[in-house]
């Protein structure tokens, strides 16, 4: 039997802190390289030939940018057999992102960080796997890789934030955030800076959220404020207690002042790639349920759609947020599992977790049926040969409401009637 009373705590970072400043790099580029494809005139999106593996690295005034992909002039240009990358314009980007976010410290800066870009062509023996084939049903990729992928929605958040369908502690610990960064963008937290953490711990009661036990923000500040005072963790608590509270459902956050804790190890001046190195794909839980579902270990950013680390695991949860908002179950995990240059899924698992009202069996049959789980038709229903992908980089790929341009399609709850229809 699942207990019903019980502590869980998620964690996030903000769009500040050195992985996601990393994860934010390689997803612009990979939108750059969409939309430049675009442009050119390809008339038919679902026919966008981009590929793209594509990691950053960033710590004291330095970003490497690695990798390997395919694309049209100008990003790539032909030297003899070689595809060479315009390193020009991938740093112009790179600078860009660092500078959007709000870098420009002594020991980071947009301006001053040195870039260097060691992006090459696609290895031919994985564009032989991934190329498209003909079939008897059209023409279908490959996936780009090996490897299973997990989806997850539950009810537990929609109390609290309609359509969601998310956990609640990696939600609000999301939340939390992205009111710093408002505030810090708008100039209303003039005094905070860029890199910044949040932890939330939420009790469970009958199976329920009810509230916060407990808060933990650490957040880079500026030495002094602009009056000269210098700053304490205990004036920082003071200057974003509010901010933090307005994310939390009213009466959530904990009534202890201990229990909301600020730079609990002191001030928190140097940070961002100054204060600690920054990778590509280090947040994969970050990214998505805060450790509340399984993650098949593969990350996002960086990957263009023929991959399935990532396409795949949007369609897992885009399959799985509908089965819990037709009302076929209360929480559904899915699990799919691709070989390298096959299209169809080698597996297929639906878990309801004892909430379902629908045989999982039946499921399993039918999700295939109703939205069919190659790598061709998981990007081209999802429209995910679209510039769309660097706004997934903070705050977490999974919880957000769709855009109107494409933009977390997978958040989508379209196929919920044709779901109770097709099981009714």
């Amino acid at each position: 039997m699942s207990r019903k009373n019980y502590l869980f705590t998620s964690e996030s970072v903000s769009e500040g802190h050195p992985d996601k400043v990393c994860d934010q790099i390689s997803d612009a580029i990979l939108d750059a390289f969409i939309e430049n494809d675009l442009k050119l005139g390809i008339a038919d999106e679902s026919k966008v030939n981009t590929r793209l593996g594509c990691e950053t690295l960033c710590t004291t005034n330095k970003i490497v940018i690695a990798g390997e992909g395919r694309g049209q002039a100008p990003f790539f240009k032909k030297y003899g057999s070689q595809a060479v990358v315009d390193r020009e314009l991938i740093t112009h980007i790179a600078r860009k992102v660092v500078k959007d976010i709000g870098y420009d410290q002594e020991g980071f800066s947009y301006h001053g960080a040195d870039v260097e870009v060691l992006l090459h062509g696609q290895s031919p023996d994985i564009a032989m796997g991934v190329d498209a084939k003909k079939t008897k049903g059209g023409e279908e990729e490959g996936a780009g890789d090996q490897g299973m992928m997990f989806g997850f929605a539950c009810t537990e958040s929609e109390v609290y934030e309609k359509n969601s369908f998310m956990p609640a502690p990696i939600y609000f610990a999301h939340k939390i955030l992205k009111v710093l960064a408002e505030k810090r963008h708008s100039g209303q937290l003039y005094d905070l800076q860029p890199d910044s953490k949040s932890q939330v711990t939420v009790q469970y009661v009958d199976g329920k959220p009810t509230g916060c036990t407990k808060v933990v923000v650490s957040t880079q500040h500026n030495a002094q404020s602009r009056n000269g005072k210098k700053y304490t963790p205990g004036l920082v608590k003071e200057m974003i207690a509010d901010a933090v509270t307005s994310a939390l459902p009213e009466g959530w956050m904990p009534k202890k002042a201990s229990d909301f804790l600020v730079n609990p190890t002191g001030n928190f001046v140097v940070g961002g790639p100054d204060g600690d190195c920054g990778l590509t794909g280090r947040k994969i839980i970050v990214d998505t349920y805060g450790g509340y579902a399984p993650h098949g270990g593969g990350a996002f950013s960086g990957k263009d759609p023929t991959k399935v680390d990532r396409s795949a695991a949007y369609a897992a949860r885009y399959l799985a947020k509908n089965v819990v908002a037709a009302g076929l179950a209360e929480r559904c995990t899915i699990q799919i599992a691709y070989a390298i240059g096959v299209a169809e899924p080698m597996s297929l698992l639906v878990d309801t977790h004892g909430t379902g009202k629908i045989d999982e069996r039946k499921l399993e049959k039918m999700l295939p049926e109703i939205f069919r789980l190659t790598p061709t038709n998981i990007r081209r229903s999802l429209k995910l040969n679209r510039p769309i992908y660097r706004r997934t980089a903070a705050y977490g790929h999974f919880g957000r409401a769709p855009d109107k341009d494409g933009g977390f399609s997978w958040e989508r709850t379209d196929l919920a009637a044709s779901l109770r229809k097709a099981l009714s």
